[in-house]
């Protein structure tokens, strides 16, 4: 059999193209052949509406960019805790720096900094760590087109449009992909099973 939608070989028994996931027709039962309708001209008002496909030649990008920005915010994370380290430190511009030696390794924050801030600090590593394997736990059930994984791509991407501008980007991408009803159909022909 070939996909009626983009010429691709089809396997005998299949519903869905694995090429670009249009549904493929069934064969005649009984071996019946019935006659052809004529093949409509495209922009004429009998041209069936047959959407295109979405999620399937982008899932590989969609899949791969999640991974690339988990990968960003761990890099973004150490950079920023490095940033700190050295602000509280006192390392940026010796002892006229304002914030020079306000916090104490052994003691924590000195009488002059901001008591009691070190739990915020912990929070923030916490968030940080969990944004980051969430990203990384989308991108890989994208990649490997688990059930679910369009759930917590949408849910993902909800959370990342936070994150300006390569989150917001990158959650606009995912929300357009993958939230319209055609997207949903389309995912459930191409997820594997579990």
């Amino acid at each position: 059999m070939v996909c009626s939608a983009c010429g691709a070989a089809v396997v005998d028994g299949v519903r869905f193209c694995a090429r670009c996931g249009a549904a493929v027709a069934a064969a005649p039962i009984g071996g019946q052949t019935y006659a052809a309708q004529p093949v409509p001209v495209a922009g004429h008002y009998a041209v069936p509406y047959a959407p295109q496909p979405r999620v399937q030649p982008r899932l590989q990008t969609l899949g791969t960019f999640w991974c690339v920005y988990a990968l960003y915010r761990v890099v973004a994370a150490v950079i920023g805790m490095i940033v700190l380290r050295a602000f509280t430190l006192g390392s940026f511009g010796g002892a006229g720096w304002p914030l020079h030696r306000l916090y104490d390794g052994r003691n924590g924050w000195g009488q002059h900094g901001p008591g009691g801030w070190d739990w915020l600090l912990q929070v923030i590593a916490v968030v940080i760590v969990i944004s980051v394997a969430l990203s990384a736990f989308t991108g890989w059930s994208l990649l490997q087109r688990k059930p679910w994984a369009r759930t917590l791509s949408i849910v993902t991407a909800i959370l990342a449009l936070l994150k300006f501008p390569f989150g917001t980007a990158l959650g606009i991408y995912t929300l357009w992909v993958m939230v319209p009803a055609d997207s949903a159909t389309e995912w459930e022909a191409i997820a594997e099973p579990e």
